[in-house]
């Protein structure tokens, strides 16, 4: 099995909120799609931060600061470009939420989501 597909079902197991998302997205695309399934895990996480949905935010976030740690290719790019970019902007509902990351996704996050534009636009 890949990596990325063993990081969904890792997750699925240590937060058992998800069981049902990943019953529809194996039954839905015939398998699940890690980068597919982990859009859904963000809007997720951010219900719980708010309040809602039926995941425990805090187990997320640990799970995948420990992923994140084991600094595997496939898993590092599933966190990275699939979780960590999708979360919500400063002026949305949720933001709050990347001040609970943990060091490894703080930094990672901190790298593709840079707080300053990369670049200027001439005035």
């Amino acid at each position: 099995m890949e990596r990325d597909v063993q990081l969904v079902r890792d997750l699925v197991a240590a937060a058992p909120g998800f069981e049902g998302l990943f019953h529809a997205h194996a039954f839905n695309e015939d398998g699940v799609l890690p980068h597919v399934f982990f859009w859904d895990v963000v809007q997720e996480t951010v219900a719980s931060f708010l309040g809602g949905g039926e995941s425990d935010w805090r187990v997320t976030l640990q799970f995948l600061e420990e992923q994140l740690r084991l600094d595997l290719p496939e898993v590092s790019q599933v966190v990275s470009t699939s979780f960590l970019f999708n979360l919500p902007w400063p002026d949305q509902p949720g933001y709050g939420l990347v001040d609970h990351l943990g060091p490894a996704m703080s930094a990672r996050f901190a790298a593709i989501r840079p707080s300053k534009p990369c670049f200027q636009v001439p005035g």
